[in-house]
């Protein structure tokens, strides 16, 4: 059901990576999908600045209608409403991220491509194949091996760019410890998937805290 957009995508990293090589193309292709999100990521972000200013009035509102959940939620809407933001909008960028994630998974993780082998992972960054996973180069190479070690660059790059992203998360959030260790989760997914998709991840994670140190505010 993606293929008529899996197909120009594709062919767009395709020949990217005849310009360019095959790391850089996925690294381009990240850029692209992030920057074509990035009015939606400013818009979330001056609304998170309109949350944190209203902050003590919410609070105000959270004492005075402690006893009335209903009321409380419909007069916090309305406060935000009035100042153009709303609860729900920091959940926009993840849903309008979905369906290029979902292309994206598609492409780096697809054997065959609109009824065609999927060639790009065939393609190599420093030796190592596009489509390669860690778990066949330790079975086969080992984790010292050139294959191994790359991976394990990509892991240390992941694993450094969700240390950044925890550091960002402020305190007295709910839930802080876990939503620390969440950005840990890229490490995972890079470790069961191919190279490719390790390559997306961490240039999609570096660019999510890269815009979340630029947009957001920290509390003083």
């Amino acid at each position: 059901m993606f293929d008529f957009v899996l197909v120009p995508a594709y062919d767009l990293i395709r020949s990217l990576s005849d310009l360019t090589g095959a790391a850089l193309a996925i690294v381009l292709f990240t850029l692209g999908v992030r920057l074509l999100l990035l009015p939606l990521g400013i818009r979330i972000a001056r609304g998170q600045r309109i949350r944190m200013r209203l902050a003590p009035d919410v609070e105000k509102l959270r004492k005075r209608f402690r006893q009335d959940p209903v009321r409380l939620s419909q007069e916090v809407n309305a406060l935000y409403a009035k100042e153009g933001t709303s609860m729900a909008s920091g959940f926009l960028l993840p849903l309008a991220q979905s369906p290029f994630f979902m292309v994206a998974y598609r492409l780096f993780t697809s054997a065959v491509i609109a009824g065609h082998p999927n060639l790009l992972l065939a393609r190599g960054v420093l030796g190592v194949p596009l489509g390669e996973h860690f778990g066949a180069v330790l079975a086969g190479a080992g984790l010292f091996s050139a294959p191994g070690l790359v991976f394990l660059g990509l892991f240390a790059l992941l694993v450094l760019a969700a240390w950044v992203a925890s550091r960002r998360v402020d305190e007295g959030v709910p839930m802080r410890r876990l939503l620390m260790l969440l950005p840990f989760g890229t490490v995972l997914a890079a470790a069961v998937l191919p190279l490719a998709a390790g390559l997306y991840l961490l240039v999609t994670t570096a660019w999510t805290t890269t815009e979340r140190i630029v947009l957001y505010p920290r509390p003083a």
